[in-house]
């Protein structure tokens, strides 16, 4: 009975795997759409993104049955649970690439505002750390989870950079707002995959320790100033 419930979990976990690998993939074909001005790689993106939440509602299905007819205790658990909310940011991770090839098709159809430099750098940063924070699941590395965490501010600082080099274009210049606004939306969202990423890393502490790190500053001496 024991075997074949690890087997349940394994399976499981594997289909959290192939979840994880096509959010990527979305991402990594959302911007290749944009820096490209390649419509094509939009519309996979956008004609893509059922696999993701078909799959997450069977992983929901899934940890629901186990926990119904297993009743696991303890740290098989904390692990059903986690799968699904891991699932769950997963799938939002692929709604951001939607959001990406969304605006991608609205910029393409306008002359480049300025060169792609600061985007791309944003979608190597969160792509890295949702690839890394997977890992970090899989092998059980809680130092590799913080390190996610603490990466997470540099994405903030080249959004925040960004936004404010596009609102200095739309000041001198009105008619860049449309192209100028797509971009902050396109950055926006590799932002909130970094912040998927984190809440994942979270949930990782979580699984293999226990102790729920969730609304804490990534330098702790911070969150004793605040105490």
């Amino acid at each position: 009975m024991e075997l074949h419930f690890d087997q349940e979990l394994t399976q499981t976990k594997d289909m959290l795997m192939r979840m994880s690998s096509l959010a990527e993939q979305a991402v990594a074909a959302a911007l290749k759409g944009l820096v490209q001005r390649d419509d094509d790689f939009a519309h996979r993106v956008l004609d893509g993104d059922t696999p993701l939440d078909i799959l997450q509602k069977q992983i929901d299905e899934r940890c629901v049955e186990l926990v119904a007819l297993r009743q696991p205790k303890a740290r098989d658990l904390r692990f059903l649970i986690v799968l699904m909310k891991i699932a769950a940011e997963l799938e939002r991770v692929g709604d951001q690439a939607v959001n990406i090839s969304h605006r991608t098709l609205a910029l393409n159809r306008e002359p480049q505002l300025k060169p792609f430099v600061d985007i791309p750098r944003m979608a190597d940063l969160s792509c890295g750390m949702i690839h890394t924070v997977l890992d970090a699941f899989v092998y059980g590395k809680l130092d590799v989870a913080q390190r996610v965490i603490e990466t997470d501010p540099e994405v903030d600082q080249l959004e925040s950079q960004l936004d404010r080099e596009l609102t200095s274009f739309m000041i001198e210049d009105p008619h860049t707002i449309t192209r100028a606004l797509n971009l902050i939306g396109v950055a926006h969202s590799l932002k909130r995959i970094g912040d998927h990423a984190v809440n994942i890393a979270e949930e990782v502490v979580y699984l293999y320790e226990g102790r729920d790190i969730r609304h804490q500053s990534a330098n702790p001496q911070e969150d004793r100033k605040v105490g």
